[in-house]
C-alpha cells in the first residue's frame, strides 16, 4: 500500500467515515446473522448458503481495511474561494456554444460522473483548479481542445 497523502473534502471524508461505520457495524451483523443460520441448516461442507457467508465475510473485511487505509490517509482540504476553484468548489462553466454545465471539484475517491463531481485530478479538473469567474480555460481532449468560460466559483 502506498504512504500518499489523499486529498478530499471534509463532505468526501466525512462520507468514507460514514461508509466505514455501517459495515463495522450494521453489516457485519447482516453477515454474521447469514452465518448463524446456515450453521444451524446443517452440513457446512455443501452448504451454499455458508460459503456466501463467508464470501460477503471477506469481501466486507477487504473494504473495511480499504476505507480504513483511505482515511487514514487522508488530508481534508479546506474549501476556500480565496484561491479560487479548489476541492469543494462548485464551478459553472460555459462553452463555446454557450450552453453552461456545472462541477463539482473533489478528491480522486469521491468521484461520481454522473453527479458532477470530477477530480481535481482530471484533464479538466486540472484546467479549473485556482480559476475564477471570468476565467477562460483549454481542456485538451482526445478529439482537440475544448474552452469554457468560467461562469462562477462556489462554496458550500
Amino acid at each position: 500500500m502506498s504512504n500518499k497523502s489523499i486529498p478530499m473534502t471534509q463532505r468526501g471524508y466525512d462520507k468514507l467515515a460514514e461508509t466505514l461505520h455501517h459495515l463495522k457495524t450494521t453489516r457485519r451483523e447482516q453477515i454474521s446473522e447469514n452465518m448463524g443460520r446456515a450453521i444451524a441448516d446443517g452440513d457446512l461442507r455443501e452448504s451454499a448458503a455458508y460459503d456466501e457467508a463467508r464470501m460477503e465475510q471477506s469481501e466486507n473485511e477487504a473494504r473495511i481495511s480499504e476505507l480504513e487505509e483511505q482515511l487514514h490517509r487522508a488530508v481534508v482540504v479546506p474549501e476556500d474561494a480565496s484561491g479560487g476553484a479548489g476541492l469543494g468548489a462548485r464551478i459553472t462553466v460555459k462553452d463555446e456554444k454557450g450552453n453552461q454545465r456545472q462541477f463539482e471539484l473533489v478528491g480522486t475517491y469521491e468521484v461520481d460522473v454522473l453527479k458532477g463531481k470530477i477530480s481535481d485530478a482530471s484533464p479538466i479538473g486540472k484546467a479549473l483548479s485556482g480559476k475564477r469567474a471570468g476565467d477562460t480555460v483549454e481542456v485538451p481532449l482526445p478529439k482537440g481542445t475544448a474552452k469554457f468560460e468560467v461562469v462562477a466559483v462556489e462554496y458550500s
